[in-house]
């Protein structure tokens, strides 16, 4: 733990990156704790360049920026990315938050495309764990690090903000900040525990982000779920646009159909906004796009994909369909412990041919053992077997003649990244 400053001390030295990291890991014992005021209080007190426009009440004044706010179950990263590379392409200065990191916490906050420095992490998390360190409620894992990239922001001459809501939207720590347009991809269950029972439920949370008379962009969406959407907008006098055609002009960097719907969104987007893009910017923007682990092709055979829920891994299977047709792949999987296990193994059994589970790193994973279980019991025909790890299950599959791909979730896809490019995995990144 970081030791406290006593009042009327001299502020101490930035703390290094990797125990400012350490730090910040710490406060995962807060767990998640959705609502607004812990993230109101940090943007209200921590110091920073500029004005910073709080939604729901707080400070005073214009932002320096239009900020553009994504919320949904699946695709909300695409969208994220493929909004920022436009701007880019257009010649605007962006800054980019989205969550979880793959392989590096810096991934989650972007400046005009690259990575924030481990000095501005240092410094910006040496100032806030200043400031909090009496505070209670304590602020989480999630807030402190919006609030850093708020800080980030603020520090940096940029004209467009885009931010990912970490989960759902109405309490989500992103929802502090005023935007100029709400965005909402193609919501399905998801975070049950947090968000709500039934779709009208989730949606309803994910709708949260919509403000007063601040205009509306959302993907098609299943009745339920468009429904709670309308309800919210039309309480808040928001103007609202439904997303229906694909983007098939020209190519996406980003595999599979889906990716047509979510550049549609993302175009949609800036247009509602009212920013100045030029359709070569949309062209060359779509076709350099970069977001790993989304379908992402590692080598000739071998397939990254970070499907986290049912809907997700659908998706993959689909578009696993569209690339290799009837040949099935060699299934390396690891889920998270909290997600729908059996409706993942029921969407990626069809397009499997033989499953390897490897024992991962992450804290959260589900069990190997207890993965197999439900896998048995989904495709009883279907083999597998346990690995001790990635390196292994990698072996194993490269023995065998089918492409490969790994799923299962984002924490998974970001060690799996890690490994096979011979880095430090994101929770080694602080160790010391």
């Amino acid at each position: 733990m970081v030791p406290r400053r006593l009042s009327g001390e001299v502020p101490r030295p930035s703390l290094s990156y990797r125990a400012a990291l350490a730090w910040l890991y710490s406060l995962q014992r807060f767990g998640i704790k959705l609502g607004l005021e812990n993230t109101q209080r940090l943007l209200t007190e921590l110091p920073r360049k500029g004005d910073l426009q709080i939604a729901h009440g707080g400070l005073e004044g214009a932002a320096p920026w239009k900020v553009i706010h994504v919320a949904g179950t699946n695709g909300k990263g695409s969208v994220c990315a493929m909004i920022d590379s436009i701007l880019r392409a257009q010649g605007y200065r962006s800054g980019l938050f989205t969550s979880p990191h793959l392989v590096t916490f810096r991934e989650r906050i972007r400046l005009n495309g690259e990575m924030v420095t481990e000095e501005a992490v240092a410094s910006g998390l040496t100032a806030i764990c200043d400031l909090v360190t009496d505070w209670d409620p304590h602020p989480t894992f999630f807030e402190v690090t919006t609030a850093l990239a708020l800080r980030c922001f603020s520090e940096a001459e940029i004209d467009f903000v885009i931010l990912e809501t970490g989960m759902g939207g109405r309490l989500d720590a992103t929802n502090a900040i005023q935007s100029d347009v709400s965005v909402i991809t193609p919501i399905d269950f998801d975070h049950e525990k947090w968000l709500g029972q039934s779709l009208g439920e989730i949606a309803a949370e994910k709708a949260g982000i919509i403000k007063r008379k601040v205009p509306v962009i959302s993907a098609a969406q299943r009745r339920e779920a468009e429904e709670a959407i309308r309800t919210r907008a039309a309480e808040c006098e928001a103007p609202i646009k439904y997303v229906t055609a694909l983007y098939d002009k020209t190519p996406i960097a980003l595999a599979g159909s889906h990716q047509m719907q979510n550049a549609a969104v993302a175009i949609a987007a800036l247009r509602v906004a009212k920013i100045d893009i030029s359709e070569s910017a949309i062209v060359h923007g779509l076709a350099n796009v970069e977001w790993p682990a989304r379908f992402q092709r590692w080598d000739e055979r071998t397939i990254i994909d970070g499907a986290h829920n049912p809907a997700a891994a659908q998706v993959l299977a689909d578009t696993w369909r569209e690339f290799f047709g009837d040949q099935r792949a060699t299934l390396i999987l690891a889920v998270l412990s909290d997600k729908d296990l059996r409706g993942i193994c029921k969407a990626l059994a069809p397009i499997s041919d033989y499953v390897l589970l490897p024992k991962i790193r992450s804290a959260r994973a589900a069990a190997s053992e207890e993965l197999a279980k439900v896998l048995a019991d989904t495709a009883p025909l279907l083999p597998y077997s346990i690995t001790p790890s990635i390196a292994d299950a990698l072996n194993q599959a490269r023995e065998r003649p089918h492409p490969i791909l790994l799923t299962g979730s984002l924490h998974f896809a970001g060690e799996a990244l890690a490994h096979l490019r011979g880095q430090p995995a994101a929770f080694e990144e602080c160790a010391q």
